[in-house]
Order: C-alpha cells, then structure tokens, then sequence
C-alpha cells in the first residue's frame, strides 16, 4: 500500500521513494459531502417510545480516476435504527474526497491506497456528518465506532482470490 506503514515512513501525503525510485504520493485535494439524506418515517410518535434501537451499519467505497492523477474517493455510510420492526430513522451520507496519487507504480499499490488508504482519511468525516443529522433529527447522540478498512480490503482480496480459485460448475445437459 503506501510507505505509511512502515516505522520510518514520512508523514501522510509525504512524499517517500519506491523501488523504482520515484516519489510516492497521496495528497488530499478536497473533502465534500457528496450526498446526504435522512428519514424519520415513524416522526413524531417514534420520539414517544423507549429509545434502544437496533442499529444496522453498511459502509461502501467506490474509486473513480479524475484527470491526471486525480482520484475521486466516495464512502458511502448507511445507519438505519430500528425499534422491533419499525425503522426510527434511516440515514445517509455520501463522503467524497479527491485525492492526488502519485508514483506507485503497481496496479494493487494503487488500488490499496483507493480501498483503505483513502476511506480511511474520509471516516472521520462522514462519522460526523451522520452524527449531526442524527442529532439534528431530534435522537440521542450516535457515535459510530472506528473501521478498519485495512482489514476490510484484505478480506475482500481473500474472497477475490478464493472466488477465482474455484472451478466454475460444468453445464449438462440432458
């Protein structure tokens, strides 16, 4: 992925060499929120019922070359609470940031940085956004916990991988 990882490694969208000497970059251009949206379908009786909600989190990335080296990362957070079967609130944010990305020249180095690196600058963000919608919508504070997308994008690899090493089934016919 990116030098980051290392213990001498130069500081986040620092530049470092790689095996081919060229300088590795990851340079924050701009954080947006891309898209947001909230929906409180029980309002205004659902603020008259215990609160502990069930909460569901899924969390998507998705990677798009700009011009240049430009990236646009988007991660996409969904929260829905639920009280028994009825949804309290659904929301969404779109966190989009684009990055610079300069000097890894493998393939996987660069997607790595775009799966894991990136998400993991723009979580924060998109934490916090979901945060002040919930509460702007008149429910306790939501603090989502920490991902590691790191993990995440390893995980995905391994499922690629596993995918790909399976035989696809043979068609008979009859």
């Amino acid at each position: 992925m990116t030098d980051t990882a290392t213990p001498d490694a130069p500081a986040p969208g620092a530049t470092a060499p790689n095996a081919a000497g060229a300088q590795r970059q990851v340079l924050l251009q701009k954080i947006y929120v891309k898209d947001a949206s909230l929906e409180v379908p029980l309002a205004p009786q659902v603020f008259t019922k215990q609160w502990q909600p069930q909460l569901d989190v899924q969390v998507n990335t998705e990677a798009k070359p700009l011009e240049g080296d430009a990236l646009q990362v988007v991660l996409a957070v969904t929260v829905t609470a639920k009280l028994g079967e009825e949804v309290a609130f659904l929301v969404e944010a779109q966190q989009a940031g684009i990055f610079t990305v300069r000097g890894f020249t493998q393939p996987e180095e660069k997607a790595a940085v775009a799966a894991a690196y990136c998400p993991n600058l723009l979580f924060p963000f998109a934490r916090e956004t979901i945060a002040d919608l919930v509460q702007r919508a008149g429910f306790p504070q939501l603090l989502l916990q920490p991902i590691n997308f790191d993990a995440l994008y390893l995980e995905h690899l391994q499922r690629a991988r596993a995918q790909a090493a399976t035989p696809a089934p043979a068609n008979s016919v009859n």
